[in-house]
């Protein structure tokens, strides 16, 4: 199973990871202290399996420094958290992914090597804010702490009729279009002298305070 996955932690937020990335075709190895938990997963995981995570040699029978790609997602108990992310480093494994339940949890996680650290209520909570607000936004998904991609729908009569070009979204707000939605139709990286019609969907990449002043714009 090497360059699949391996997920450890099959609560709310691991088992949606391994689901998604089973759905996506990927081999994925679902890790979980709980009999209950890895029950559960039998059936959808490639292999689901009853692991201390702090265990090294556990993991290390389970074979997963072959992995490409860890997933860390272990809930509350933050010492096995950081203990699992450590012993994953140091045994090699090239890239993994760790939950962070707060903000001195995540600097832990990033000092002990985790290649990435994902902060998932807090995520949610930026994104179901942004929907709040905007009454154009359809959908946000954070790329890092400072830019995102999202979904706008163009409805002001200011944009309707007019090209990007006479538009120049780049510098007058500083986001870049990569595709835009027409019906059941999705233009990829649309020309300059594509012109936007009412009911279209905008998708724009960009830093999270030029996404905002478009956003003020089009509102």
């Amino acid at each position: 199973m090497k360059e699949g996955f391996a997920v450890i932690g099959l609560g709310r937020f691991g088992g949606s990871i391994c689901r998604s990335l089973v759905e996506q075709g990927m081999e994925v190895l679902a890790i979980d202290s709980s009999e209950e938990r890895v029950n559960e997963y039998m059936s959808i995981a490639t292999h689901a399996v009853i692991a201390n995570s702090t265990d090294e040699n556990a993991l290390r029978q389970l074979g997963v420094r072959n992995f490409e790609h860890v997933i860390v997602a272990i809930g509350e108990d933050i010492q096995s958290s950081i203990l699992t992310t450590l012993i994953l480093k140091e045994m090699g494994v090239k890239y993994v992914t760790a939950k962070a339940t707060n903000d001195k949890h995540a600097k832990l996680l990033e000092k002990i090597g985790a290649d990435r650290v994902v902060h998932p209520e807090r995520d949610m909570g930026r994104r179901i804010a942004h929907y709040i607000v905007s009454k154009n936004m359809l959908d946000y998904l954070e790329l890092s702490d400072e830019y995102s991609l999202v979904e706008i729908s163009v409805s002001d009569r200011r944009f309707l009729g007019k090209s990007l070009l006479e538009l120049d979204f780049r510098n007058t707000y500083g986001v870049n279009i990569v595709g835009i939605k027409r019906d059941k139709q999705m233009i990829i990286t649309p020309e300059a002298n594509d012109t936007l019609y009412d009911g279209d969907i905008l998708i724009v990449i960009g830093s999270d305070d030029d996404i905002e002043r478009l956003q003020e714009k089009i509102q």
